[in-house]
């Protein structure tokens, strides 16, 4: 099907651009959220008269987004999750729990705006993208951790994974020298008198 775009659309093309999309995804999704228009002589027409007005919109939404980036960009956001021992999260983060996170702290961002090409599943710090408009995005992290000690030090550089590791391989250590220690004392215990 051959369409309008009324904005810019990512992916796709610009204000104006006349380009050809399935059926569905014009139907379902351009159509109804008023990105597009279906390309027939009336509409191009209309398109032509409405214009100016079209372009001053697409520029003032692109403007408010840019001032509400600029206080979003670069934010950082820390989410408590628990997790196993080998920093594996007990359920994940989804872009509903960012969203709610930005909301907490004054930003206000809708969930379809959170770029996340999965759920994170691990303690760390992950990037993850907000697009305010189809030609403003912003960069945040999100530093998901067990406790806020714990996002303190992930913050400031310490990969809490490895020392986690390294906490468990150096109990294992200390637990396997015990064990020997004590057989060895038994080994070395004097047997008892059969008389």
């Amino acid at each position: 099907m051959q369409v309008i775009l009324l904005e810019r659309v990512e992916n796709l093309g610009g204000l104006g651009d006349e380009v050809s999309v399935k059926n569905g995804f014009a139907r379902n999704y351009l159509l109804p959220q008023g990105k597009a228009l279906m390309a027939n002589k009336a509409n191009r027409m209309r398109f032509e008269a409405e214009r100016e007005v079209l372009e001053k919109r697409n520029a003032e939404a692109r403007d408010a987004a840019s001032s509400a980036g600029e206080s979003l960009d670069g934010a950082q956001f820390v989410l408590i999750r628990s997790s196993g021992a080998t920093g594996v999260l007990y359920g994940s983060v989804s872009a509903r729990d960012i969203v709610e996170a930005a909301g907490e702290n004054g930003h206000k961002i809708k969930r379809e705006q959170v770029r996340l090409n999965a759920p994170i599943k691990t303690l760390g710090i992950h990037e993850v993208g907000i697009r305010l408009h189809a030609e403003v995005r912003v960069d945040i992290t999100v530093n998901v951790a067990r406790s806020e000690d714990e996002a303190e030090r992930q913050a400031a550089g310490e990969n809490i994974i490895e020392t986690m590791q390294a906490e468990q391989q150096a109990a294992s250590e200390e637990q396997a020298a015990e064990m020997a220690e004590a057989a060895a004392e038994l080994d070395t215990a004097p047997e008892g008198d059969d008389a």
